[in-house]
């Protein structure tokens, strides 16, 4: 058999394909004209700066990224001009070093650039590393919301379609997330990734995605153990073999860049862990219940992990749509197992209101149109009739609810719908009732 020739068999771009090539070019220079403005002069960008900040004083000025120097830069642009209180999250910089490096590009650009055109290297400051890493995240965006239908086993209509592009790109959560420029966007969209990954077989690159993942307790801890029960439970030794091959390339590059890393990164991680206890389930809940003798949050804590392990028990030689299920309750009940609760990190609650709108479209035939738009209103408008009464006047309570309401409503969802999900696939009796 021969080999066909791909180079005489290649086309030329037809007209409307290069019409739509200068539209999609000039639509994503609009976007990022439109994200360096706001780069400019929106408020927030501590966690992105906390990133390239950190990067660039390594790279530039041979400082520890570790150290009070980031730490205290941060703080200023996060609080107004001043220093932390101790009541108050540090920001010292708990990434592992080989997370920090992959922000190199960043914070090297204006360097890069002057070495060819000093003239205009001043432009490729902060403000363009961030417009740049806007971009990322809001491609990423659109990535989770095309990954959770896909996980969800759901093609939705048109119309639902756009209304879950919309949610995803111009919810409360997705707005706060990109103002600040966390990570946990870029993240949740590699939790999909490793969910789809390990739906298709690709053992190898599960692990590999795992090793990338594997920091950021506070937003995705429980979903890492379920994945790795899932993977013993299930024999995929090829998990392991990609995680252990790619973390033993990202630890050696690590050493071979920064020798000393270790000790810095982790008092600096302790230094952030001893500020959480006032920013956790537990310390919401002794304001709430002030004349409580025990620590309430710690059992509440318990609990949830209690019942969150016991899912993934069941979860194990289930169908793909309960392990999809079962990983968006994991990373909904992250925050409430005593973790810091940052609002940013809410964004990883994405995957969890499609699947529960993906549910409601499916089961519920009489009124899924209705109860449809009910859903999606909630997690729509909700956070920003909250946010709107804090922006107003300091309420300690709504600043509260913002913290907790959205992963407890969304485990109550999750748990609303769990029926269908542990059910076996429709059978006759599920139409029974349903008339045209």
């Amino acid at each position: 058999m021969a080999f066909r020739d791909i180079r005489k068999s290649r086309k030329v771009l037809s007209g409307e394909e290069i019409i739509l090539l200068i539209v999609f070019l000039l639509a994503l220079a609009g976007l990022f004209a439109l994200n360096l403005y706001l780069a400019r002069t929106l408020p927030g960008r501590e966690l992105i700066f906390q990133r390239w900040i950190g990067a660039r004083i390594f790279l530039v000025e041979k400082i520890e990224p570790y150290g009070v120097e980031v730490a205290q830069q941060v703080q200023l642009l996060a609080y107004d001009g001043r220093l932390a209180y101790s009541s108050e999250y540090p920001y010292a910089l708990s990434d592992p070093f080989f997370i920090v490096l992959l922000y190199t590009p960043l914070a090297m650009l204006r360097e890069g650039v002057n070495l060819v055109f000093p003239s205009i290297a001043s432009f490729f400051g902060f403000p363009f590393a961030r417009a740049f890493w806007m971009l990322l995240s809001e491609m990423a965006l659109i990535g989770i919301v095309l990954h959770s239908v896909r996980l969800s086993e759901w093609a939705p209509p048109r119309w639902l379609f756009a209304a879950l592009f919309i949610f995803g790109l111009f919810g409360y959560f997705s707005l706060n997330a990109l103002a600040v420029g966390t990570p946990t966007i870029i993240l949740t969209f590699l939790y999909l990734s490793i969910l789809l990954a390990l739906r298709s077989g690709y053992d190898e690159l599960v692990g590999a995605l795992l090793s990338v993942v594997a920091y950021q307790w506070e937003v995705g801890g429980l979903f890492f153990l379920f994945i790795l029960v899932l993977v013993f439970a299930n024999r995929r030794w090829g998990v392991l073999t990609g995680f252990a091959m790619s973390m033993f390339v990202l630890l050696a590059v690590s050493f071979l860049s920064n020798p000393g890393w270790v000790l810095p990164y982790v008092r600096a991680v302790l230094s952030n862990w001893y500020r959480t206890p006032y920013l956790n389930l537990a310390s919401v809940l002794t304001v709430w219940f002030p004349d409580v003798q025990f620590n309430l949050g710690s059992i509440v804590s318990l609990v949830i992990g209690a019942v969150v392990f016991i899912e993934w028990i069941g979860a194990v030689n289930s169908h793909f749509q309960r392990i999809m299920w079962t990983a968006s309750l994991s990373l909904a009940a992250t925050p409430l197992v005593g973790f810091a609760i940052f609002p940013s990190n809410h964004v990883v609650l994405i995957p969890s209101v499609v699947l529960i709108i993906s549910l409601v479209w499916e089961r519920w035939f009489r009124n899924r149109v209705f109860m449809t738009i009910f859903v999606f209103s909630l997690a729509m408008l909700v956070p920003f009739a909250i946010y709107y009464q804090t922006a107003l006047v300091y309420n300690r309570l709504y600043t509260d609810l913002l913290s907790l309401l959205p992963p407890v409503a969304t485990i109550v969802g999750l748990y609303w719908m769990r029926w269908w999900v542990v059910r076996s696939p429709r059978t006759w009796a599920d139409q029974l009732g349903v008339r045209k």
